[in-house]
């Protein structure tokens, strides 16, 4: 199930949330290609256009963090996306998963292919935790967003 990208009003529990995006799969996973669409959709309509440095780097990010929950993971999980405007700006990205275990980076290897993501996400994130949920856990990262420009 996808909720559509569009204004919504924020949860009592939430700072103000100017745009939100979620998607939730099942057991056959949700396309990269759909969540780095919605992270460049959402960073859009608050302002910051495909080319803009943050909306390349979160693409990354949700990339980053989608993929390592349906590698990981079995089952059903969810993405939501949230432009924070409360200062600090921030682009927040929340994946749950049906994983308990906890993320761990690896140590650098230059010649390993794959295991650098999460290096990658702490370099870029301005926040980045994991907390056990329902059965897995959530792993948010957030980006501090400049002034929108071109």
């Amino acid at each position: 199930m996808v909720i559509p990208l569009r204004e919504q009003l924020p949860d009592e529990d939430r700072p103000a949330a100017v745009l939100r995006y979620g998607a939730v799969w099942g057991t056959g996973g949700i396309a990269l290609a759909d969540a780095r669409h919605a992270a460049r959709t959402l960073l859009y309509r608050a302002g910051y256009p495909p080319h803009h440095q943050i909306s390349q780097d979160a693409q990354l990010v949700v990339s980053e963090l989608v993929t390592n929950a349906l590698r990981h993971a079995p089952g059903s999980g969810g993405l939501l996306l949230e432009v924070l405007m409360a200062a600090p700006a921030r682009l927040r990205i929340t994946v749950r998963d049906t994983s308990p275990r906890l993320p761990q980076p690896r140590d650098p290897d230059p010649r390993r292919v794959g295991g650098h993501g999460l290096r990658l996400i702490t370099r870029l994130c301005a926040r980045f935790d994991t907390s056990h949920h329902d059965g897995g856990k959530h792993v948010t990262a957030e980006l501090h967003l400049p002034a929108p420009g071109p």
